[in-house]
């Protein structure tokens, strides 16, 4: 179930059902899985992205990665996984997909923030 025990009560409280809840919670693992794979599907077969990350001794807004792989797993709403490029990683804390050719990724440990990724440098 998606949701704590103290928000299935609080919903129950306002006069939800326990069947609406559970379909609701369903509703949101599912489109956690499907946003999780998008993600995937963006990196995969991308040799090449660019990101709006803040990396130290670069003077330029705009980075260029080369993509290993992108590996992501989900468990209810939360999507977690790594990230790698080719000399280095970094794991994966959640993300969304802004458009075909953009997404957005939090990052863990060593960027602890919001990057954006795109497929061309004038997506950015």
């Amino acid at each position: 179930m998606h949701f704590t025990q103290r928000e299935q009560q609080a919903l129950r409280d306002a006069g939800v059902d326990q069947d609406t809840i559970e379909a609701a919670s369903d509703a949101v693992v599912e489109a956690t899985d499907d946003a999780a794979a998008a993600l995937e599907a963006f990196f995969h077969g991308r040799e090449t992205v660019y990101s709006d990350m803040d990396i130290a001794h670069s003077s330029s807004e705009i980075q260029e990665h080369t993509v290993e792989y992108c590996d992501l797993f989900t468990h209810a709403d939360d999507i977690r996984g790594y990230l790698r490029f080719d000399t280095w990683g970094v794991p994966v804390e959640g993300g969304r997909v802004l458009s075909e050719e953009k997404v957005e990724l939090s990052l863990g440990p060593t960027v602890h923030g919001r990057v954006r990724f795109a497929a061309d440098e004038d997506a950015l």
